[in-house]
């Protein structure tokens, strides 16, 4: 089992940034790709942007340019930097865990934190 604990969600105005944080403990050994994925009321899970041991990421285009993914192997940590935020980009964002590289559909991933609201005010 693989536990995942999110922090550094909050409210922020447009154009704003906010930087999301992820701990992964347990199995680690059997994780490939870490993300976060986002969730707004009424509407499916979505990829956000994933990253993989070899360092192979990949971004929802909506959110290219102005976001950030990176990981820190030794801390089992990963991170999402969020610029130029959107009221659009409001939403509960989850991080997740996959066995495969490439998990940029959120069926593919194994592991899922609890969660963290992101809220950008107009």
């Amino acid at each position: 089992q693989v536990q995942l604990v999110e922090s550094g969600g909050g409210l922020v105005q447009a154009g704003g940034s906010l930087r999301l944080s992820c701990a992964a403990s347990g199995s680690i050994f059997s994780i490939n790709a870490m993300g976060w994925y986002r969730q707004a009321p009424g509407k499916q899970r979505e990829l956000v942007a994933t990253i993989a041991t070899d360092g192979t990421t990949n971004f929802r285009d909506s959110v290219k340019g102005r976001f950030t993914i990176s990981r820190d192997n030794a801390k089992n940590t990963v991170y999402l930097q969020m610029s130029s935020l959107k009221p659009e980009d409001t939403a509960l964002y989850y991080c997740g865990a996959s066995r495969l590289r490439i998990a940029t559909n959120p069926s593919r991933v194994k592991y899922w934190g609890q969660g963290t609201q992101v809220t950008v005010s107009s």
